[in-house]
């Protein structure tokens, strides 16, 4: 199949075309594919993706980008199919940002503490090599 062929006036895009596209591997659109969060259709025996499809992996690598899991990614575009007005996608999606702005800002916290006491220690290190212990 030829990346631009058109099914049903749909422009459907190859897997190899589609992964360079979105610089990722045509794996990884196979296993979102087997994961249920895209629907490509067949042309033969070759995955074709439409706008729509590779809208959808936007939203996924950058839900995964975001720390978010499948199965939240998932949760999210059901909710967007299911309501069209996506008060309940953006209600859902504003309490898992909060919520991962949080685990986030706790793992800040904990490397910067990290980042504090190996400073610390380095200048421990240095200091005592200084001085003439070696």
């Amino acid at each position: 199949m030829a990346d631009g062929d058109k099914v049903m006036d749909q422009e459907l895009s190859g897997i190899h075309a589609v992964a360079d596209t979105l610089g990722i591997t045509p794996r990884t659109l196979r296993l979102y594919e087997d994961k249920g969060l895209i629907h490509p259709v067949r042309v033969g025996n070759n995955r074709a993706y439409s706008h729509r499809d590779i809208v959808r992996m936007r939203l996924i690598l950058r839900g995964k980008r975001l720390g978010f899991t499948l199965r939240e990614i998932q949760e999210f575009l059901d909710l967007y199919s299911s309501d069209p007005g996506q008060d309940e996608q953006m209600r859902t999606l504003a309490e898992r940002c909060r919520s991962r702005i949080d685990a986030l800002n706790l793992q800040r916290q904990a490397l910067e503490q990290t980042v504090a006491e190996l400073e610390e220690l380095e200048q421990t290190a240095l200091a005592h090599r200084c001085k003439g212990g070696r």
